[in-house]
């Protein structure tokens, strides 16, 4: 069995899931509040090769093969809050999400604080959900009250009146939220957010990705370099084995 031929084709596969993670990123990098999806490389072991005929397996030492893995996984790291003047964005200034209630009931997480006012009045997100308050209710806005105000430590209001406060919680351990379309995450079965206790926001911002187009354009130059000579290596691999069988008749 020729072992180079396997690990050629494992890399191969290693490189399309790479790909895919950086071209969602080019796509994706514009989406507010997006975050990056990254890959991180491993290697497993998959037996011993022995040069020596007289070697036992499992007592004498041979040379370990290796084959790639890949890990996905996101990166939470905050982006540059960019300026809009709209009174219903808003950018959490430090850790923390957004909470959203989707159409099923169920709770969704996103750095994005492009809100909207529903024909009821609601406070809504791009996608339609119910922004929450911290007391777990949605917000409505007053007909009449003049403009929405909305406060460093996420309280709003509208002249005189209290609505609430933005829900703004936070995971210790992001690894437990998967990613959903446009910017959420929804968190594992059974796993609670932790409130953010010393909020900050900032009205007429949003936070946009945290996607660097030019580093990712530079990975797919790598990828497509990395894949060519990994295509070369099966050619030669399977040149090599054609020489044999053609010496053999």
């Amino acid at each position: 069995m020729n072992i180079g031929l396997y690990q050629s084709a494992a890399s191969l596969s290693a490189l399309e899931r790479w790909q895919d993670a950086v071209s969602q990123n080019i796509t994706s990098g514009q989406v507010t509040g997006y975050r990056k999806r990254t890959v991180n490389f491993a290697t497993d072991q998959a037996g011993e090769l022995h040069l020596d005929p007289n070697a036992k397996l499992g007592r004498d030492d041979g040379v370990k093969m290796l084959f790639p893995r890949v890990e996905g996984g996101i990166s939470f790291v905050s982006a540059e809050a960019q300026p809009t003047r709209n009174e219903l964005d808003v950018a959490i200034m430090g850790g923390g999400f957004f909470e959203v209630r989707q159409e099923d009931g169920t709770k969704a997480y996103t750095r994005s604080g492009q809100f909207r006012m529903r024909p009821d009045r609601t406070l809504v997100n791009g996608h339609g959900f119910e922004v929450m308050s911290a007391d777990s209710n949605p917000i409505i806005l007053l007909p009449g009250q003049g403009p929405v105000v909305i406060n460093a430590d996420g309280r709003i209001t509208q002249g005189a009146a209290q609505l609430g406060r933005l829900a703004v919680v936070d995971f210790p351990d992001t690894s437990v939220l998967r990613p959903l379309d446009g910017g959420l995450f929804a968190a594992a079965e059974g796993v609670e957010p932790e409130v953010v206790e010393n909020v900050s926001v900032q009205q007429g911002y949003l936070e946009g990705s945290n996607v660097a187009a030019l580093r990712e354009m530079v990975d797919l130059v790598l990828i497509s370099r990395a894949y060519e000579a990994n295509q070369r290596m099966i050619s030669s691999f399977d040149q090599r084995m054609q020489k044999a069988l053609d010496a053999l008749g």
